[in-house]
């Protein structure tokens, strides 16, 4: 029998946005010729896998119609939510639908992860499918490469050759997060890998008021052209929780994969910047470059409501004192140590550390050493050229 992928589609990214600004969910965001749902679907493009699921809503399912066109996957089903219950009722509603035998294998995926090496995920998934039984779920670690808040954390144990995951550690600050890392930590990716009567059967044990309302909008649901419209009246009624808080928190059968592949789940601008600067000879234009006093930038992405670019500071250079009136600017620092003047406090900053420049705040980035700074600049806002700066001070007299 072959795993059956699960993609969920129903997350909004409001993280990477000003609050109240109207956005593109992160899955769908072009950053460059390709989105991460259209990489999600590449992945699954493995004989491993049946054809896949897709938990969405009303609001998306346009645009994952059009992404499952691009990747020129004919054979999928929809399920479609008619209300946002998080990702609890999301992965149960998915394993009830019709055509799914009790012992099918379902591999949950998020459509919004960026995985630059599936091939080593799809022979774990492969080779661990052998392990699920009636009752237990296994979810998957990523070797961490830094002592990151953004991301959860698990540690685990071995118990006949698995790695029995002992607790979960929620985003701890960066000095907690060492201590996990000490510990033999990973990262908790968000994806999960169990057979359908083992959803059914933790789902009964441990939410059974969301099983009989998930249960009853499934048998309800109407269904045409590939897409099941789940019952509302009855969805509704189950509890908005988390895949997480619903059931691993509860259930003590849980192993993990541990993997070491390159994961992100570009969660933040500066896990973007990061993925813009590993890979800026893929968007380097000799064109595209702009000289200026003080060094130069080279434009290396212009998406719907953002730009990326890079800023190379010479020894010495000093930028204006300056502000913007339509964008706010997300600054991750990859060469050098810039001192950064943001309104009235100074910073200093290595490699690897980032700063966010808030629409209207007076900022200003000096060089003052030897060795030239590199700066990842993600743009965020309605105008996003030079003509929007503000200048206050200027040694080049361009004020």
């Amino acid at each position: 029998m072959k795993i059956r992928p699960v993609i969920l589609c129903g997350g909004a990214g409001t993280r990477l946005w000003p609050k109240g600004s109207k956005h593109q969910a992160k899955q769908f965001i072009d950053f460059g010729g390709w989105t991460l749902i259209n990489k999600t679907f590449e992945r699954i493009k493995n004989n491993i896998y049946d054809y896949p699921i897709i938990s969405t809503n009303a609001k998306y399912i346009k645009d994952v119609k059009k992404a499952l066109k691009k990747s020129k996957i004919k054979k999928f089903k929809i399920v479609l939510e008619p209300a946002k219950k998080n990702t609890a009722p999301a992965i149960l509603t998915s394993a009830l639908i019709k055509d799914i035998p009790n012992n099918q294998p379902l591999m949950y995926f998020t459509a919004d992860h960026l995985i630059e090496n599936p091939s080593k995920l799809n022979k774990e998934i492969n080779k661990n499918k052998s392990n699920l039984d009636n009752k237990n779920v296994f979810i998957f670690g990523i070797k961490p490469t830094n002592p990151s808040s953004e991301y959860g954390y698990f540690l685990t144990k071995k118990d006949k050759k698995k790695n029995k995951v002992t607790s979960f550690i929620e985003k701890p600050k960066p000095t907690k997060a060492k201590q996990v890392i000490k510990k033999k930590g990973y990262w908790n990716s968000g994806m999960f890998y169990l057979r359908k009567d083992s959803i059914i059967n933790n789902f009964k044990k441990y939410q059974p008021k969301t099983y009989r309302s998930c249960l009853a909008s499934v048998q309800k649901a109407k269904y045409r052209n590939n897409v099941y419209y789940l019952n509302k009246s009855s969805f509704v009624k189950s509890i908005e929780k988390s895949f997480d808080y619903a059931i691993l928190e509860k259930t003590k059968n849980i192993n993990a994969i541990k993997l070491d592949i390159p994961w992100s789940d570009l969660g933040s601008w500066k896990e973007i910047c990061k993925m813009y600067g590993k890979n800026k000879s893929k968007y380097f234009k000799k064109k595209n470059v702009f000289y200026r006093p003080w060094g130069s930038y080279t434009n290396l992405f212009n998406g719907k409501k953002f730009l990326i670019k890079e800023l190379y500071v010479k020894s010495k250079g000093i930028l204006s004192l300056q502000k913007h009136f339509h964008r706010s600017e997300h600054w991750l620092i990859t060469q050098g140590k810039p001192k950064i003047t943001l309104n009235k406090k100074i910073y200093f900053k290595k490699p690897e550390e980032s700063i966010f420049i808030p629409l209207g705040a007076i900022h200003r980035i000096e060089n003052p050493y030897k060795k030239p700074v590199k700066i990842i600049e993600a743009q965020l806002g309605s105008i996003l050229r030079e003509t929007d700066i503000v200048r206050y001070q200027d040694i080049y007299n361009r004020v």
